[in-house]
């Protein structure tokens, strides 16, 4: 693993760095998917290294990685994860790089990560040439959303009450961080995203939200999401492991799909960034199945807001 630089006692006391990898999560195309930073070994990083190297770096989140509670499990790490403003409690798409980024240099297999959402295990497996990860969530929960809190939301997107699609009402929905899921009646919709940040930024500090997970339905199981994240001073996720694990506990809790279901979420479309998660769920288990490709890239720094 890459280790940050070390001084002697006789040498100041610089700032120390860490090796950063990039990644790009839940496609196979270097110009799709969501960016991640990756540090292996951040041992010698405090909070404040972390979130300079986050901010530095652009991306929604990038992962911070240290020894896990068993030091005799080699496959079992501490991840935690940062957005260019703050620390966050859960990540999907960084959680599907660093797995990968890890099969890369120590096999595939079985891995554990310890987050501050709890404990997350994650499969890594080659298919057709390229590493998948699967993570599995903490276990979930889907919550009503308060009419006041919904009307204000759409307000912030510009969105109209009647823009909605009434098969698919508004829920909150946690699978490690807590999403508001909001259903657009048409693709159209969806697409036409132009929001007012920091009205949106701080309803979700209140509401204690990570993203806002828009949602169009194409099919049976197979939707379009996109996800504003002004919390992390980022206009809007390309790829949100995490909104899906939470949207595969929504879709389960209003018995839009069977208890046995393999859902397909396209994000990323419309900003040019185009992703592909796959979300399992899997009858008397109540926690959520996400599974994407990753790849290393060239380091070049997300826009920022």
């Amino acid at each position: 693993m890459p280790n940050p630089t070390r001084t002697t006692a006789s040498e100041p006391s610089p700032r120390p760095t860490a090796e950063v990898l990039h990644y790009t999560a839940f496609t196979t195309d270097p110009a799709g998917g969501n960016r991640a930073g990756v540090v292996l070994d951040a041992s010698l990083l405090d909070e404040a290294d972390m979130v300079a190297i986050a901010a530095g770096l652009g991306y929604s989140e990038s992962a911070f990685v240290t020894a896990g509670p068993d030091p005799d499990d080699d496959r079992s790490f501490t991840l935690r994860f940062f957005s260019p403003r703050a620390e966050v409690g859960f990540c999907g798409h960084a959680t599907v790089a660093t797995a990968v980024a890890l099969a890369e240099r120590l096999g595939e297999g079985d891995y554990g990560f310890h987050t501050a959402a709890g404990h997350v295990p994650v499969t890594v497996r080659e298919d057709d040439g390229v590493l998948k990860a699967t993570l599995t969530s903490v276990e979930p929960h889907v919550l009503a959303a308060d009419p006041a809190d919904v009307a204000e939301a759409l307000a912030a997107l510009g969105w109209r009450p009647g823009e909605l699609d009434d098969a698919l009402p508004p829920r909150i929905a946690f699978a490690g961080v807590r999403h508001l899921v909001l259903a657009a009646s048409t693709r159209e919709r969806l697409a036409d995203l132009d929001y007012d940040f920091d009205r949106l930024s701080r309803l979700m500090r209140r509401l204690g939200l990570t993203t806002v997970q828009l949602v169009w339905r194409e099919t049976a199981n197979v939707f379009h999401v996109r996800d504003p994240f002004p919390v992390g001073g980022v206009v809007e996720d390309a790829a949100t492991g995490a909104a899906a694990a939470a949207f595969g506990a929504y879709a389960r809790d209003l018995g839009l799909v069977p208890a046995d279901a393999r859902l397909t979420l396209h994000q990323g479309h419309d900003m040019g960034r185009p992703s592909l998660l796959e979300v399992g769920l899997r009858a008397g288990d109540p926690r959520v199945r996400v599974t994407g490709a990753a790849i290393a890239v060239p380091p070049v720094a997300a826009p920022r807001p």
